[in-house]
């Protein structure tokens, strides 16, 4: 999807008044469009989502249609439109996410957190005291189906020529450490004010 056309989407007045719901995200000084490390990281938490849920994309428009955005994600072609913004992905689109792009991406996530929260915080524990026993992951059942899931979305999506995509595939650990990352941030959007706080962390250190 072009910057240009969503932009003339979201201004068309009679789309407005369902785009209201994105006012729950500030607007940061001097974000205009998103960079390609913004991106990315929205792209790989929805990644962790599809890894903890099967059929995550059927979830997500679903939530999407819940919060009334579907003038800007539709259906599945545009989700993954969007998505391809990640500098990351060997399908990478070179197109900038709009604000309110990244504001309904962002919310999409973060209300799928929400309804996930209980399976989150088993996971992070489970982790944390297998480690504690000096055990392998793979002990845990559901962990080691997270884990799996998530190397091989990261694996089948993303450009191995990339630097930083190749030092994360040189070794299942460096995976599993940042799926596990991932599943932090995903608890933390799911706390007081943690959509809020989530989206605002984004931008950490590009916003003066």
């Amino acid at each position: 999807m072009s910057q240009a056309a969503s932009v003339k989407s979201e201004s068309n007045p009679s789309k407005r008044s369902k785009l209201l719901v994105l006012d729950n995200l500030p607007n940061l000084p001097g974000v205009q469009e998103c960079s390609p490390r913004v991106q990315q990281k929205i792209d790989l938490i929805l990644l962790a989502l599809e890894a903890l849920e099967l059929g995550s994309s059927e979830h997500m428009l679903a939530t999407a249609q819940e919060l009334e955005l579907q003038s800007i994600i539709d259906n599945r072609v545009t989700l993954w439109r969007l998505r391809c913004s990640n500098p990351w992905r060997r399908s990478h689109s070179r197109d900038s996410l709009t604000v309110n792009q990244a504001k309904a991406l962002t919310m999409i996530a973060s209300f799928r957190a929400r309804k996930l929260t209980v399976l989150i915080r088993q996971l992070l524990v489970a982790r944390q005291q297998i480690q504690q026993k000096g055990l392998p992951l793979e002990q845990h059942f559901r962990l080691s189906e997270y884990l799996e899931r998530f190397r091989a979305h990261f694996r089948g999506r993303m450009n191995s020529k990339r630097a930083k995509v190749a030092f994360y595939l040189s070794s299942d650990e460096r995976l599993n450490d940042l799926a596990m990352s991932l599943l932090g941030q995903l608890l933390f959007c799911t706390g007081t004010a943690g959509m809020q706080r989530f989206w605002v962390s984004l931008f950490d250190g590009e916003v003066l």
